[in-house]
């Protein structure tokens, strides 16, 4: 409390709470990004699609395909042992390539020797180590995606999927 006035110290002149002056900016600055957030709103949530907009949504559907697949032969390969090891290890792995257009996978057929070929020299090199948790896996699919498609050119092939993989 003031000895002058008589006041706490948190009180004005008036007897009011002592004015800020950054809050009346303050409250006008949030006042304007609100109505500028519920104008920005009403833009993209309420405002009608125009009749190209739809129609070339609409294209969009009827243009997209399920997805076709190959399924490749099982494959039975020796990896080059890790460390010092009494045997060779043996990895099976049977693969399918998914593929967006069903006539592309006709395509690719012929060549899928190519692809298997591609496939066993670049696994040949593995060693088990290559292949341990979910980052080599992921490391594998992504090395036999490039090289399949780097083969089929200028096929391409969306994906690589493993229906099994086993490592011995």
């Amino acid at each position: 409390m003031s000895k002058k006035t008589g006041k706490t110290d948190g009180e004005d002149a008036e007897g009011g709470e002592a004015s800020k002056p950054g809050k009346k900016k303050l409250i006008m600055i949030g006042g304007a990004l609100l109505l500028a957030g519920l104008g920005g709103g009403w833009f993209f949530f309420l405002k009608q699609p125009s009749p190209e907009q739809i129609a070339a949504a609409e294209h969009a559907k009827a243009a997209k395909k399920p997805a076709s697949f190959v399924e490749m032969r099982d494959m039975m390969i020796g990896i080059s042992p890790g460390g010092q090891q009494d045997r060779q290890p043996i990895i099976k792995v049977k693969v399918v390539l998914e593929i967006a257009d069903a006539k592309v996978s006709e395509e690719i057929k012929p060549l899928l020797p190519r692809v298997e070929d591609a496939f066993q020299v670049f696994m040949r090199e593995l060693r088990p180590a290559d292949l341990e948790g979910s980052a080599g896996m992921y490391r594998l699919k992504e090395e036999l995606l490039r090289r399949v498609n780097v083969t089929v050119y200028p096929a391409k092939i969306d994906a690589v999927l493993f229906k099994e993989l086993l490592v011995q």
